[in-house]
């Protein structure tokens, strides 16, 4: 049988050739495809981390909050005359939780508490313009998560707090509020106004550098 002209290449030679071409221009263009794929993923997946970057630097954080002391009216929030000083006596305290009053000479570090904290030591730290954020140690774990998140980062004491009349109770010096839950709008508007309010017996005294309470975190 003859093979094609003499000293040519046989025809299943060229074809063979050919299909070998033709394969690797078509895996050539798949990774082209491939890579400008690969580029336009990398392109937007920038361009979404961008513009939210961007969102929550423009969006306030939950517990951003500037020092208070405006006297501005907050629906619910009831208002005390207690009285201030230092003793190391016990202290039979008119509110609960306490929201002022005598108090022992060393104030209670500032921070997130999983056990209850001596009343006598956290009312000192309201003296020095601290929010005191207690809650029932029967919320779910959720509230209690959601809760924290509406902390500032500073002059804030979170603890549970057994028979409080509801869920939560925040509380500054001679002011108090009752919320179910933390996104009630009054709960920040409450820390807008009292959170390192100006109007305290020691405005700007520190927040650390004091005691510790049980179950510090």
């Amino acid at each position: 049988m003859s093979r094609g002209r003499k000293g040519g290449v046989p025809p299943e030679d060229r074809e063979a050739a050919k299909q070998e071409r033709v394969a690797k221009q078509e895996g050539a263009a798949r990774k082209r495809k491939q890579a400008a794929l690969r580029q336009r993923v990398i392109k937007y997946t920038v361009i979404a981390l961008v513009v939210a970057g961007v969102i929550a630097l423009l969006m306030p954080r939950k517990g951003s909050y500037s020092a208070g002391g405006s006297g501005e009216s907050i629906d619910g929030v009831q208002l005390y005359r207690n009285p201030t000083g230092h003793t190391v006596s016990p202290v039979v305290y008119p509110q609960i939780p306490p929201a002022g009053g005598e108090h022992h000479p060393t104030w209670l570090n500032c921070g997130i508490y999983t056990e209850s904290v001596p009343n006598v030591y956290a009312v000192h730290s309201l003296e020095h313009g601290a929010v005191w954020v207690t809650y029932d140690p029967g919320i779910s774990a959720d509230t209690l998560a959601a809760l924290r998140e509406y902390l500032p980062s500073s002059y804030v004491v979170l603890s549970p707090y057994v028979g409080l009349p509801s869920p939560i109770v925040v509380s500054a010096w001679n002011a108090q509020l009752r919320v179910e839950t933390p996104d009630d709008p009054r709960f920040a508007q409450f820390f807008e106004e009292y959170w390192r309010n100006q109007n305290v017996p020691e405005p700007g005294a520190l927040c650390t550098g004091g005691i510790d309470g049980p179950g510090r975190s």
